[in-house]
């Protein structure tokens, strides 16, 4: 149901790399989200007010919620859509964040004034009534329910959205609390047990601790999570695969949004090759990664690849460095020759949270190099990355 829908309603449905694609996606899921909960609402409001039932109610007002969250969802996309302006010159495309951030605090805001309402009910018991049609309702609604979590994670997957995962996750947490509430109403009409309260503040607590979740989940981005692996991989990859160029590093990337990417790195080139052959393939690898959607500035290293004394002294550092630990390496290595001393330059790539800190593997790396030769002085830097970019 959900391929036809998306079909009807998505004009070229499969291009989800286009910002305009991605908005309709968002759209039409925040649309469809606003109509479903809102049917759901009316439902269980005329069921709970009719039968008493404190959770019946309680879940209507969840339903609610959701239409609301489904309007932040639909706000979000259209907001994020906007152009760059002066502003915001890398767009608004964070916005599709902040959007999932507020529904992850309404999620937890439902589940504890659930909670509130349970242990309201269960310290002063009402007598519920329930009949033939408060079943049926219940069981509507966790099936819509269900369609909505599948609805929503695979669109949320189709275009790479947390706020929609996040949705897929309320939707899920949705449909457990609608359960227990017909749990708990089977029980009550089968034994005269009113745990009605018991089992409302039971799912309030499962819903809090989830939407906690998701309020970290959707912070990452905008505190700047690192990039997918899979990302840095396929940079990787394409960047190598031009002519010349012998190896990258210091690969930074920043998302403007799902749409919006900005990256940087540096290129390591023959500093034999002409230079303006040079900034010729740079040129070219900035402009079709920019026709991928990521806008690319490369710094250019030229490195000295003739000289054999240099070469030899690289590798065996590079040795050393890797016996000191297999998690770090090294790049832009130079060496300065002169009589009495010689000056090895480099920068050593470093993993956040390493067991050293950098003026203790500084310490470390220059007393080995000294070992080799007591005429030779390291210049270190120290750069700090998860993954290290080796030839």
């Amino acid at each position: 149901m959900t391929n036809l829908l998306i079909g009807a309603f998505i004009r070229n449905p499969e291009n989800t790399s286009s910002p305009s694609v991605r908005r309709r996606y968002g759209n039409f899921a925040g649309i469809v989200g606003i109509a479903t909960n809102l049917v759901l609402f009316t439902m269980k409001i005329i069921i709970g007010t009719l039968s008493g039932s404190i959770a019946i109610t309680a879940d209507a007002v969840n339903n609610l919620s959701d239409s609301g969250s489904s309007l932040v969802t639909l706000v979000g996309f259209k907001i994020s859509g906007k152009p760059a302006d002066s502003g915001h010159p890398f767009g608004h495309g964070r916005m599709e964040y902040i959007a999932g951030l507020i529904v992850s605090f309404i999620i937890v805001i439902i589940g504890y004034q659930l909670i509130v309402s349970s242990v309201q009910k269960i310290i002063e018991p009402q007598e519920t009534q329930y009949d033939i049609y408060v079943f049926i309702v219940l069981v509507v609604s966790i099936a819509i329910k269900v369609w909505q979590c599948l609805f929503y994670r695979k669109i949320g997957k189709k275009i790479d959205s947390l706020t929609l995962m996040a949705a897929s996750s309320d939707s899920r947490n949705d449909v457990l609390a609608t359960a227990a509430v017909l749990l708990a109403a089977v029980v009550t009409m089968l034994t005269g047990m009113n745990l009605d309260g018991y089992m409302g503040a039971a799912v309030g607590l499962f819903i809090v601790i989830s939407g906690i979740k998701l309020t970290f989940e959707t912070i990452s981005p905008l505190l700047g999570a690192a990039p997918k692996k899979e990302l840095v991989d396929r940079i990787r990859q394409k960047v190598l695969s031009y002519d010349t160029i012998i190896g990258i590093h210091d690969l930074s990337v920043h998302n403007y949004g799902q749409s919006e990417c900005h990256a940087s790195l540096h290129c390591e080139v023959p500093a034999e090759q002409d230079v303006m052959h040079s900034h010729d393939i740079i040129d070219n690898i900035e402009r079709d990664f920019l026709k991928e959607g990521i806008h690319l500035v490369i710094h250019l290293d030229p490195v000295v690849t003739g000289d054999e004394k240099t070469n030899d002294l690289k590798a065996r550092v590079e040795s050393l460095v890797e016996q000191i630990s297999p998690r770090i390496g090294i790049h832009d290595f130079r060496a300065v020759w002169s009589i009495t001393h010689t000056n090895l330059i480099f920068d050593v790539v470093v993993p956040y949270q390493f067991e050293w800190s950098d003026k203790e593997l500084a310490m470390i790396i220059s007393e080995r190099i000294s070992e080799l030769d007591p005429t030779y002085h390291a210049v270190i830097t120290v750069d700090h990355d998860d993954m290290k970019y080796k030839n």
